[in-house]
C-alpha cells in the first residue's frame, strides 16, 4: 500500500523543452501532473549542437516560456533528476504564472556548462514536435525501461546510442 503524500514534499517543476509533451512526461512519471503556462525571466533557451533537446542558461532581459508541472512528488523528482542526467542541474528559480498574474518557487533544469560551444540560437518546441517527438519518445521509453535494470545506462548514453543510429546500441 502506498504511504500518503505529504503536501510538503510536493514540488513545483518548471519545464521548457522535451517536458511541454505530454506523451514524455506520461512515460517518466507515469502519470500527467496537473500544469499551467508560466514563464522564467532573465534566461534563454537554447538548441544545442548534435541533440534535440534544449538548454536554459541566465540571460539578462531574455525569457523562456515553458510549463510548470505541479504536485511531483519526491520520488518523481528523483525520476526527473535521473531523466535529466549529468549535463543539467536542479535549480531553484521564480517563475511568473501566465494566466494568473502570479509568481511562484519551481524547480528548473539548468545546463550545467555555460560555457558550452555547442549552444546556438533559439530551440523550436513545434518543429521538435514534428521531427523528434515520436522518437524521443521511444528513447525515453527504451530509458525508463532499462533503468529498473542493475546495469542500466545514463539517459545520455540511451540517447547518443538512440539518436546515433551510426554507433552500436
Amino acid at each position: 500500500m502506498a504511504a500518503p503524500v505529504n503536501a510538503s514534499s510536493l514540488h513545483n517543476v518548471f519545464v521548457y523543452g522535451t517536458l511541454m509533451a505530454d506523451e514524455v512526461v506520461r512515460t517518466i512519471l507515469k502519470r500527467v501532473p496537473p500544469a499551467s503556462p508560466a514563464a522564467l525571466n532573465d534566461y534563454h533557451r537554447f538548441s544545442i549542437k548534435g541533440r534535440v533537446y534544449p538548454a536554459i542558461l541566465p540571460v539578462e532581459s531574455k525569457k523562456v516560456t515553458g510549463r510548470v508541472l505541479l504536485g511531483i512528488t519526491d520520488q518523481e523528482l528523483d525520476r526527473l533528476d535521473s531523466f535529466e542526467d549529468v549535463e543539467y542541474e536542479r535549480r531553484t528559480v521564480e517563475i511568473s504564472l501566465l494566466d494568473k498574474s502570479e509568481k511562484l518557487v519551481a524547480n528548473a533544469y539548468v545546463w550545467c556548462d555555460k560555457n558550452d560551444p555547442n549552444l546556438y540560437g533559439e530551440w523550436d518546441f513545434e518543429e521538435w514536435k514534428r521531427l523528434h517527438k515520436k522518437d524521443f519518445v521511444a528513447m525515453t521509453l527504451g530509458f525508463m525501461d532499462d533503468s529498473e535494470q542493475p546495469d542500466s545506462k545514463t539517459r545520455v548514453a540511451t540517447y547518443e546510442s538512440y539518436f546515433h543510429q551510426g554507433q552500436s546500441a
